[in-house]
């Protein structure tokens, strides 16, 4: 399987082991593909306590959670419990190590295709895109087919329909 992760929580590599005693999920990590994002994840606890659950697991959690939608008091009893799993989830969120995660995957995803890692251009789509009240009506684009300068509402904002 490849080693890197598919982004926006659509698509995981399926486990071939956690190394924890459970069966795998389908949205559990492989070792290669969780040591891509280790060296990324906050120093262990500063007070020396050892952690009683393995991130590789707290991750698969994470993980869990967000492709199928459960509540966090929903999480399998085989996954650390939701507590735990939330409170890493909420303190990487909040110290930017989510984004960092997601811009290191993004750029060896791009690399991997031959393209820039960093993106040079970005669309707008006018359809999609309401023209101000303090624009000049005169001023404002038409939409062809309706004469209305709302935006159309069949027009998406992106290529897939959201």
């Amino acid at each position: 399987p490849p080693t890197i992760l598919a982004l926006g929580g659509r698509c995981w590599g399926m486990a071939t082991s956690t190394g924890s005693d459970r069966d795998p999920y389908a949205t559990d990590l492989t070792p290669a593909q969780f040591k891509l994002i280790e060296p990324l994840l906050p120093p262990a606890n500063l007070d020396g306590r050892h952690e009683k659950h393995p991130r590789h697991e707290i991750v698969n959690a994470i993980f869990y959670m967000l492709r199928t939608g459960c509540a966090w008091r929903h999480l399998p009893h085989d996954l650390p419990p939701w507590q735990t799993v939330y409170w890493h989830f909420r303190r990487w969120r909040d110290d930017g190590t989510v984004d960092r995660i997601h811009d290191a995957l993004r750029d060896q995803l791009r690399d991997a295709d031959g393209r820039d890692p960093a993106a040079s251009a970005g669309i707008i789509d006018a359809q999609s895109v309401k023209g101000a009240d303090t624009v000049a009506t005169s001023t404002r684009a038409m939409t062809p087919g309706n004469g209305s300068t709302d935006a159309n509402a069949t027009s998406s904002p992106t290529p897939w329909g959201y």
